[in-house]
């Protein structure tokens, strides 16, 4: 037997068993973890879960912000070379000290991960060189100037050369080698079910105040509310506004809300001369693709009132979205006028695109993976079809639509994406998509525009962050004068909780995690 597996069966062993007791946190979280493996899918509650048990080499805190973590400072060498410094005090949880040659190893492996529905190739391939100073010092080369680096690097979870050489994504799911340096050590994962964790003693800034972590998907709403009122869990995410009033009037429970660095949107395939789910309305298909006209994809957005959307939908948990960044965003630009609710002009529109009675046309969306999302994509349905646009609308499992929408198998897809830096959302959503530079890791309906990648090529190497900004506006300006995504809201975030066990910290970027949570004293 291994020193690995022997001590994975001693840490469960000494540590699986124990009862709940008042330093045990029970999470009930909307969606379950697709895999353990911290480079296989950039998706939300992957990152925010497997962060308990690896760490990046910097964080994006709460208020924005990157900090040191795994490094304990870097610096700019010249333009195209960045210096990291490793902290000396890291363990990982089989005793082994954190070394360069573990970072290099890491960021070697991360564009290597196979069948990955959504790889975070986006945050490495700037890199074109690593130098190793010494074992706890190394520089990163880009080809160009690059100012998002330390930024990037809060995606990339540090893994250990000698424990993940070899290590497949099963290995991983099989909690066969899940050791990191978090606060959090492993315990077991039940795909789609729940993640056990218990606290790092040796963790290098104390053990953390939670013995263990239960982190159990609940995807009901209703079903999450009845466990947290019923007291098997002590705190629920995504509290739908439904049960707003409930909790706010009963004493046992502490709400923590913030708005969300969220965008919710429509993404039209305007791209291929022919898509499916479009035809007529006898159900001939079409002699070409009206999704690629600008007129019609403008009619789509106009046809949705977004403040009743959010106000009353959504009873007043997200606001209208009319751009792709919101205001805390770098790169919002605020002189972007507001997508207007017109039905009339949409439907001139529609004519003047030569559609004057409209199309049929099916929509797609996952279900429970973001609040209401089902509802949502429901109302966008009935705002088409008002316009002419007779509208059916298909929800489906996420392990089922990712994978679909990935393979471009819909005309129009609900979409959504969480991030503070406005660069990092146009880069990966609908940049030209490249896998060689990275760019357009989640451009799903494979939209593309030389003016939009132009300005991205000089935004990204500017690093004057006014200048940059300006850039990233201009960027935004031309996505949204051509309608290349339909922005619908962005949401809150809002966490229920056992008032007398916990007090939490709400996250922005909608992080679910033991570190933001304390116990009540």
């Amino acid at each position: 037997m291994s020193r690995r597996t022997r001590f994975g069966l001693a840490l469960a062993l000494a540590l699986g068993a124990a009862p709940v007791a008042a330093n045990d946190l029970r999470f009930g979280i909307a969606n379950a973890p697709s895999s353990m493996d911290p480079h296989f899918h950039n998706l939300l509650v992957n990152n925010m879960t497997l962060q308990h048990v690896f760490e990046p080499l910097t964080w994006e805190e709460v208020d924005g912000r990157i900090t040191p973590r795994l490094a304990e400072g870097w610096r700019i060498v010249d333009d195209t070379t960045w210096e990291f410094r490793l902290r000396r005090d890291v363990r990982f949880h089989d005793g082994a000290p954190l070394t360069a040659d573990d970072v290099i190893f890491t960021l070697a492996r991360v564009p290597t991960v196979p069948n990955s529905p959504g790889l975070f190739v986006t945050f490495v391939r700037p890199i074109v060189g690593i130098d190793k100073v010494d074992d706890h010092t190394l520089r990163l080369r880009t080809a160009s100037p690059y100012p998002f680096l330390p930024r990037d690097l809060t995606a990339i979870m540090i893994l250990s050369e000698r424990v993940h050489r070899n290590a497949t994504t099963a290995d991983f799911n099989s909690g066969r080698v899940m050791v990191g340096t978090g606060p959090y050590r492993f315990l077991r994962y039940a795909p789609n079910e729940s993640v056990e964790l218990a606290a790092n003693p040796a963790y290098r800034n104390g053990a953390p105040p939670w013995n263990t972590v239960s982190i159990r998907a609940i995807t009901q709403d209703g079903a999450r509310g009845a466990a947290l009122l019923a007291g098997d869990i002590d705190i629920m995410d995504r509290v739908p506004g439904s049960d707003l009033a409930r909790f706010r009037a009963d004493p046992r429970i502490r709400l923590a809300s913030i708005p969300a660095a969220s965008l919710v949107y429509m993404f039209p395939d305007g791209n291929r001369p022919e898509v499916p789910f479009v035809t007529d309305h006898a159900g001939r298909p079409l002699p070409a693709n009206p999704l690629a006209d600008v007129r019609v994809r403008r009619a789509l957005a106009m046809s949705i009132d977004r403040t009743t959307f959010a106000d009353r939908l959504l009873e007043g948990q997200a606001a209208p979205a009319h751009q792709l960044l919101g205001p805390i965003a770098e790169g919002h630009n605020p002189s972007l006028p507001p997508i207007p609710y017109d039905p009339e002009g949409a439907r001139r529109l529609l004519a003047e695109a030569g559609y004057p009675d409209g199309f049929s046309i099916t929509i797609h969306g996952p279900t429970g993976f973001i609040p209401d999302d089902g509802k949502m994509l429901q109302a966008v349905g009935q705002y088409f079809t008002r316009i002419g646009v007779r509208t059916r609308v298909e929800t489906q499992p996420r392990n089922v639509f990712f994978p679909k929408a990935t393979a471009r198998d819909f005309s129009m897809f609900l979409g959504s994406w969480v991030g503070t830096l406005g660069a990092n959302t146009l880069r990966a959503l609908l940049t030209t998509y490249s896998p060689e530079r990275g760019w357009g890791a989640f451009n799903r309906q494979r939209y593309s525009n030389p003016t939009l990648d132009s300005l991205m090529d000089r935004a990204l190497a500017t690093l004057d962050d006014e200048g940059r900004n300006r850039l990233i506006a201009e960027a935004e300006r031309v996505v949204m004068e051509d309608m290349a995504l339909i922005p619908l809201v962005s949401t809150r975030s809002t966490w229920a909780m056992r008032a007398d066990k916990v007090e939490y910290t709400p996250s922005p970027l909608s992080r679910s995690q033991a570190m933001l949570a304390r116990p009540v004293k």
